[in-house]
């Protein structure tokens, strides 16, 4: 079972159905409601663990009722949580979630702003097993220390950049660097993927790629970018559909997929979870994910 180790945040989401956004400040009715563990590196913790790698999360918590039901419904599905720490007299994060009848999503999220920084409790070498390590943008010192111990190690080192980094060494920091579009604008002031990729290329020798949405990923290093396009599907629930993505990445990575294979894996269990209202709660196993590329080759 291939070991992978994700550092960044766990949110409890209060997800909720509704048919259009609020418009104004009045009383809305959802047509559903669920309470689903969310953030960015526990989603991709569960989204590795159901397609059959062993995960493990380091995430800092406060100490409170929030964080023993997050922690609880990533144990329930197999992510070992031994690292995520809890820190008294903080609180863990939480989000509000609407979600339309087009599959996307509105999210409020808390995340308390004074939560310990400093990495110095993280481990001084990678866990025995461990065959890749990803993070996320939520906690950039301890995502940052984890990945140059990858490096140190000879092992993926993945970046979910959703936005501008605070510490732009980071993305240099990744073997693999997988941005959104709005994350490359940020960086480049680029509105063109392709064209805000390239110019993040230059000077760097690491993997680099752009998440599309349904239109794709652009992907490649040194310059030189390939596109995998997206799968067809009827999107219900876009919530998590990117950390699935990433989540999925890591597992093909670590697994030694070639990195055109292990998009095109990644694009493949982030649709399927787009089909399925719930955020992470759509996550699909290795089974049916293996199935979906095997039959549908209706790519955009």
């Amino acid at each position: 079972m291939t070991h992978i180790l994700f550092i960044g945040i766990a949110v409890l989401d209060h997800v909720f159905r509704v048919d259009n956004f609020p418009a104004e400040p009045v009383k809305y009715r959802a047509r559903s409601y669920t309470a689903v563990g969310g953030g960015l590196a526990a989603n991709a913790a569960v989204a590795a663990s159901r397609l059959g790698a062993k995960a493990g999360l380091i995430t800092r918590l406060g100490d409170d009722r929030t964080a023993t039901e997050i922690v609880s419904g990533l144990e329930e599905e197999g992510v070992d949580c031994a690292m995520a720490r809890r820190f008294p007299n903080h609180g863990s994060p939480v989000s509000s979630v609407l979600v339309d009848s087009r599959g996307e999503r509105l999210v409020v999220n808390f995340s308390d702003h004074e939560m310990p920084d400093d990495p110095a409790w993280l481990p001084a070498t990678l866990p025995e097993g461990v065959r890749a390590v990803m993070g996320d943008q939520r906690w950039e010192a301890g995502s940052a220390h984890m990945f140059r111990l990858a490096r140190a190690a000879g092992m993926p080192a993945i970046l979910d950049a959703d936005r501008r980094p605070a510490d732009p060494g980071l993305i240099s920091l990744a073997t693999h660097a997988a941005l959104s579009a709005q994350a490359v604008r940020e960086i480049t002031g680029r509105d063109d993927p392709a064209a805000g990729l390239a110019e993040l290329a230059r000077g760097r020798d690491n993997w680099l790629a752009v998440t599309l949405g349904a239109n794709g990923v652009l992907f490649g290093r040194g310059g030189r970018f390939a596109h995998s396009p997206g799968f067809r599907i009827d999107a219900v629930d876009t919530l998590a559909a990117g950390d699935v993505w990433h989540g999925a990445l890591a597992v093909a990575l670590a697994e030694g997929q070639d990195e055109a294979a292990a998009v095109r894996f990644a694009s493949a269990a982030a649709a399927i979870k787009c089909t399925r209202f719930g955020g992470r709660a759509g996550a699909p196993r290795r089974e049916e994910t293996e199935h979906f590329l095997m039959t549908r080759n209706n790519t955009r």
